[in-house]
């Protein structure tokens, strides 16, 4: 296992462009390899988590070019994939191990998805559950609760399913399989998670109504081969966000970010926060909104955090809670227990590692009190395998007393390849 040692830094400033939207990355494939004709993205994340995903369809007979540029996919049409002569591994992504469970549940064939040692930790029953009330055949470690999962794919019907959580996996997943189902397929959640998956069906020419609580597919229409141009990540873009916030004297613009309002949730909570944060040249590409980020050092206040802003900034809580950290009094975090299922349990993570940097942080059952300060101490931290705990942790860094070492950060090659590198040209010593 890899450590770095980060350093704390002076200011946080320049321009710099994040890589790909991942989850925009992972659908492009899949939506692609089962789209009639060639689907060119540019933009696509190359991270571990996204080669995981393009290495499965390969697996399933899609032919899948890559020049460094632009991914050109070969689509098999909705009814052309093959079934893969072995196991599938989708390495840590549970977005690739929960979507294609989805997608695989309605072919002609048998398959098998496995993960490393992270993935097959995590729950698999809140897709398995609703797969096989439309007929599928899923089966897999503990009831099929874990994997590996074992799939024998066949007919499937559209059923309604009410989510007991906000989760756009589950939602994903549902759709997917809904792509091959007999009639309509409907999703309706507690409240609305990402909607990347609506916005890439539409795009790619599904038959799907929106709605204020859900969404409805209907089964059996072809899709058609689009150009997808990636924006970058919100998720990516939100550390160095935070990093400038929480750095005296900084200002920086990211380039080309997805703002999805769907996905924003961590840019209106720092706003509410006090974040200096606007939003310039807002456009649309390739069916998402895309816009320039300009940030500048705040001083930042705690708050409250509830309610449906959750979801829409579930994956970011881990560098928020670094926000909170320096915030004047106490931020509470509660309706966020989505987090202690993750590629680890992030709300005790990020609070073991806040309180060695001597931070004061109380957890709840779906969240956690902060107490914010103006000093953190240096010292040891471990990600715990988790690619957003090693970054955000590295955030930190750069406000502590001293320097952090991060251990295991291994892991924010799923993610984010670049992270350290980027960080290194942002920030001055």
């Amino acid at each position: 296992m890899e450590s770095i040692i980060i350093k704390p830094a002076v200011t946080v400033s320049g321009e710099i462009s994040v890589p790909g939207d991942k989850s925009i990355s992972h659908r492009s494939i899949m939506l692609g390899a089962i789209a009639n004709g060639v689907t060119a993205v540019r933009g696509f994340l190359r991270g571990e988590d996204n080669i995981s995903t393009m290495q499965a369809f390969r697996s399933m007979g899609v032919d899948i070019e890559d020049d460094g540029e632009v991914i050109k996919i070969n689509g098999n049409g909705l009814y052309g994939l093959k079934e893969p002569s072995d196991v599938l591994d989708c390495g840590n992504s549970g977005t690739t191990i929960r979507l294609i469970t989805g997608l695989l549940s309605g072919q002609s064939f048998f398959s098998v998805l496995t993960g490393d040692k992270y993935l097959r930790k995590r729950p698999m029953k809140r897709v398995v559950e609703p797969l096989s009330l439309m007929g599928a055949d899923i089966s897999g470690r503990n009831g099929a609760t874990l994997a590996p999962l074992a799939i024998n794919g066949g007919k499937l019907k559209g059923i309604t399913y009410q989510s007991p959580v906000s989760s756009a996996q589950i939602k994903s997943s549902i759709m997917l399989a809904g792509l091959y189902a007999e009639g309509e397929t409907n999703v309706i959640e507690p409240s609305l998670s990402r909607d990347h998956s609506e916005r890439m069906f539409r795009f790619f020419g599904a038959s799907l109504d929106v709605n204020n609580d859900g969404v409805t597919v209907r089964g059996g229409v072809e899709l058609s081969a689009r150009e997808v141009i990636v924006p970058g990540d919100i998720s990516s873009a939100t550390f160095f966000i935070v990093a400038a916030l929480i750095t005296p004297g900084s200002e920086l613009l990211i380039r080309n970010v997805g703002v999805n309002p769907s996905r924003t949730g961590a840019i209106d909570i720092l706003l509410e926060m006090g974040g200096d944060i606007k939003l310039l040249d807002e456009r649309e590409v390739s069916g998402e909104p895309v816009a320039d980020i300009l940030v500048r050092y705040s001083s930042l206040k705690g708050i409250s955090i509830s309610g449906d802003v959750v979801p829409r900034a579930i994956d970011e809580f881990p560098v928020l809670c670094i926000a909170a950290a320096r915030g004047e009094g106490i931020t509470t975090i509660r309706d966020a227990r989505e987090l202690r299922v993750k590629e680890t349990d992030r709300i005790k993570a990020i609070s073991e590692n806040l309180r060695k940097l001597g931070i004061t942080v109380t957890e709840t059952e779906d969240g956690m009190d902060i107490t914010g300060s103006e000093r953190l101490l240096g010292g040891v931290v471990d990600s715990s395998g988790d690619h957003r705990i090693a970054m955000s942790m590295s955030i930190a860094a750069l406000v502590a007393a001293s320097e952090i070492t991060i251990t295991d950060i291994d892991c924010v090659a799923t993610s984010f390849p670049t992270f350290f590198k980027l960080m290194g040209k942002t920030v001055s010593r």
